[in-house]
């Protein structure tokens, strides 16, 4: 109990100090300072107010052991006895949700995210799932106050994704969206299948956070930049003007291309964006070589085999193999309903860094 009240003193010290900065005339002139103490300020507060809620239960529950075991007032007694296990719950969920909070948190957390799912194994079959994935995330985001913007996108003649790269922006959005990283894989019987055989299939999904300038720079001498005419499906011409544009980073041989949009400055904006996103994740890739990896290993070939999440058709069941967590709400989960998944899969990455095993 001293470390919370001595951590708590830290905070409300910290919080007069984030109050001056936010006044400061020269941090109201720079909008990216502004954004990062409000988003440290906004923290402080979240854990102030679980350590009051805490403070609160904690109290509340003692209060009741101590009617419960002084046995003075039988009528007392009797009370303290039907209150005291809905006293206890609170206190344990009090006490979860102050622990989620001092997780010392990933400074990309707050980032907003480059999303990019790509179909794997499965064929067409593994485009179409692609695109119910793609609906699936656009709907979650609605949901989520998120942001999207499509920045780069591949179809196939029959509507399905072949890949598709969207911008989600929003307070938390990557620090939401990336336990969606790795293998997805679908089973059920394909919309192209005529004998209703059930077919498995298996996509990729990257989730990145979104590079700012300051964050990777980029030197125009390292660039090539073409442009072309943008097409769609089946290579037929969308765009009589040179408006795709294709970024490629000659130090590292990454490739984007956009095509989406009619202005080629703003499909390279896009473009750029991606790409500082893609030169970031390398960054952290390499400072951070286990779980670099893992993650190779998780999302570069979209193989079945290496799957993360299971969405079995006939059984209604999604499946996260990571923590062995199945739903039985396939529709609701296709729908945008993902918090019953990442909910579960925050708390045990929390769980296990407060435990020292992230």
């Amino acid at each position: 109990m001293s470390d919370l009240l001595r951590k708590r003193d830290q905070l409300k010290e910290r919080m007069l100090e984030l109050d001056r900065a936010l006044v400061d005339p020269k941090v109201l002139c720079d909008a990216r300072e502004m954004r990062r103490l409000g988003r440290e300020r906004n923290h402080a507060t979240a854990i102030l107010s679980a350590m009051a809620e805490f403070d609160v239960a904690s109290r509340n529950l003692a209060e009741l052991e101590a009617l419960l075991h002084a046995g003075d007032d039988p009528d007392l007694v009797t009370l303290a006895r039907e209150e005291i296990d809905g006293a206890r719950e609170r206190a344990v969920n009090a006490e979860t949700a102050l622990r989620q909070q001092l997780v010392p948190r990933d400074p990309n957390d707050t980032k907003s995210a480059i999303v990019e799912i790509r179909a794997g194994t499965g064929g067409e079959e593994a485009a179409l799932f692609a695109r119910d994935i793609y609906r699936m995330y656009a709907r979650y985001a609605e949901g989520k106050g998120f942001r999207l913007d499509l920045m780069s996108s591949s179809t196939t003649e029959l509507g399905g994704v072949k890949e598709i790269v969207l911008l989600l922006e929003g307070e938390d959005a990557y620090g939401t969206m990336k336990y969606e990283s790795g293998v997805h894989r679908v089973q059920r019987v394909p919309e192209t299948e005529a004998q209703g055989r059930i077919h498995t299939s298996a996509i990729s999904v990257a989730v990145l956070p979104e590079a700012e300038e300051v964050d990777v720079e980029v030197a125009e001498k390292d660039l090539k930049i073409d442009v072309f005419r943008s097409s769609g499906p089946g290579g037929q011409s969308v765009n009589t003007t040179d408006s795709a544009v294709r970024v490629t980073h000659l130090p590292t041989g990454l490739v984007v291309q956009c095509q989406d949009e009619r202005s080629q400055l703003k499909n390279k904006n896009k473009a750029m964006t991606i790409l500082r996103s893609r030169l970031l994740d390398r960054m952290r890739q390499e400072r951070e070589q286990a779980q670099a990896a893992a993650r190779r290993g998780m999302v570069s070939t979209g193989d079945r085999s290496a799957k993360i999440r299971t969405y079995n058709f006939p059984q209604s069941r999604v499946t996260d193999h990571r923590i062995g967590l199945t739903v039985y709400n396939l529709p609701g989960v296709l729908e945008g309903d993902l918090d019953p998944l990442i909910g579960p899969l925050r708390l045990a990455d929390n769980e296990a860094r407060l435990s020292g095993e992230a």
